[in-house]
């Protein structure tokens, strides 16, 4: 392109020139037509040089051009080459890899068909064998039952009863064991803990009873109460709720009612009428209006003195006054008000060794006899009533199964209800916290003597420590140490469920071997 174009300007130029020295010939004279020409000439010479050098350049240009080109060329080919180059490369190797995993899988493939071939000439040899077996254990079956003299059916019963027999006293060993290790940790454990809250709560215990009897300055006094044709004793028995009966007994009136909060203002209105000296049927109930007041503020007074005492707040005002009754009622003779709170503390000292909330545990034992300030006015047991009227009044839910668990209406399900199950029974149960009548005592101990003996190989029981244990002899003959200790298990599960006792009463089976002889 660059040389056609420096032909055609060479072309034009010398038209140019031809043209020009034309004009000029024909324009002027001869002395300026050798003039003329020689300045044609020499434009001539002038543009065939230019010519010459712009037809160089160009042609280097073309060249440089040309050569740039064939270099990219040469560089972008040698580019490609190297890439197909490593491309095939990298297809070989993965043609190589997809044979040697071909030839992998052909072996695989080879070797499971002769794996399968090897099971299914086992699994034939092995079928033959257990049909050959099969045959072998019938004609032993068969051998057996003519030696024996059993079927099969009553050798299995047989030996079913030996292997049943023989775990039986396998697991009364290892019960006996397990109940050996426990009891080196638990039993002491637990036994360290309770010492330790009776110890420290040494408190003096004085078994109140809610006594019925007013003691009169003299005899005289009884007409008075009982006044011109029984008016005042009528008025007083209207009034307080309460039967008043006045005998031969000297200088004393009994007053009978099963409410104890009556009984203490019919107490306090006689007392305060005998005093003051004026009886008549309107001067009692003016006094039984004020006695009345004043067993109402000493019962709010003696529930929120619990509460102060224990470091227990936030209790409804309610259940302060139901805790504050508890100071009116008795339970085998036991106040139940100072017995709730002996609990209380006894659960705080538990609760503290164990390192768990200690005022939520005293609070769940001040509270385990709630029921039994309305137990008189209300059917039930006094922990189901004690556990609604807790739920009634805002406890929490723990508290409410504690108080629901202490006698087993519930299953105990936490530490607090188990805590509050044994410091009622250490109340309780501890020497002149209770009475019992003579008649219920009696019974009991016969009733536990008998359940202990209606076992086979017994052949004595005692009842003893006022009916806290039972000790059972037993058979050497028929029964052995390790029945024995799944005896002593059952006795136990049978008092539970057919008595009803304080506390926990404790069942040891003797077992003994004697030998007896006589030198004469």
């Amino acid at each position: 392109m660059g040389i056609e174009i420096v032909i055609l300007a060479v072309l034009v130029a010398a038209a140019a020139g031809f043209f020009v020295g034309n004009l000029l010939r024909k324009k002027m004279s001869d002395s300026s037509v050798s003039r003329a020409e020689e300045q044609a000439t020499k434009i001539i010479d002038d543009a065939r040089r230019e010519a010459e050098t712009v037809l160089k350049e160009a042609s280097l240009q073309a060249k440089d051009v040309v050569y740039q080109a064939k270099a990219e060329f040469e560089r972008d080919t040698k580019d490609k080459r190297r890439d197909l180059q490593a491309l095939e490369k990298r297809l070989q190797q993965k043609e190589e890899n997809l044979d040697k995993k071909m030839a992998l899988y052909d072996q695989r493939d080879a070797d499971f068909v002769k794996r399968e071939q090897t099971l299914l000439n086992r699994e034939q040899s092995l079928s033959q064998k257990e049909e050959k077996i099969g045959q072998l254990i019938d004609e032993q079956l068969r051998k057996l039952e003519t030696i024996s003299g059993m079927s099969s059916a009553e050798a299995k019963k047989v030996l079913m009863e030996a292997m049943e027999s023989e775990a039986k006293l396998d697991a009364a060993k290892r019960i006996k064991l397990i109940e050996e290790e426990a009891r080196e940790t638990a039993d002491k454990k637990s036994k360290e803990i309770m010492a330790l809250a009776i110890q420290r709560y040494a408190g003096e215990y004085v078994a109140e009873r809610t006594v019925s009897v007013v003691a009169l300055p003299s005899d005289e006094m009884k007409g008075r109460i009982i006044g011109r044709e029984g008016r005042n004793i009528r008025a007083l028995e209207a009034a307080t709720g309460i039967d008043l009966i006045i005998d031969d007994t000297p200088e004393a009136v009994i007053l009978s009612g099963f409410n104890p909060i009556r009984r203490e203002v019919a107490k306090l209105s006689l007392e305060k009428l005998i005093a003051d000296g004026r009886i008549h049927p309107g001067r009692i109930e003016e006094v039984v209006a004020k006695a009345e007041e004043e067993v109402e503020l000493a019962i709010k007074e003696a529930g929120e003195q619990a509460a102060f005492d224990l470091g227990v707040h936030g209790i409804h005002p309610e259940i302060l006054k139901l805790i504050g009754r508890l100071r009116y009622r008795t339970s085998y003779s036991q106040n139940v008000y100072l017995h709730s709170l002996e609990v209380a503390f006894l659960c705080g000292i538990m609760a503290a060794e164990l390192g768990i909330n200690v005022k939520q545990a005293k609070r769940a034992g001040l509270l385990h006899d709630l029921g039994k300030a309305v137990d008189h006015e209300v059917e039930g047991s006094h922990a189901v009533i004690g556990a609604e009227l807790a739920r009634k009044y805002g406890e929490s839910p723990k508290i409410v199964h504690a108080i629901m668990a202490h006698h087993e209406d519930e299953k105990p399900s936490t530490v607090l209800a188990v805590l509050v199950q044994a410091a009622d029974a250490l109340s309780g149960a501890r020497p002149g916290a209770r009475r019992e009548m003579m008649e219920t005592y009696v019974k009991r101990l016969e009733d536990l003597e008998r359940i202990a003996t209606s076992f086979a190989g017994v052949s004595n029981s005692f009842a003893i420590q006022a009916g806290r244990e039972i000790r059972v002899m037993v058979s050497s003959e028929q029964v052995t140490d390790d029945q024995a200790v799944l005896l002593a298990k059952d006795i136990a599960k049978k008092v539970e469920a057919e008595m009803t006792y304080p506390g926990q009463i404790k069942v040891n089976v003797i077992r003994e071997t004697r030998a007896v002889d006589y030198a004469r």
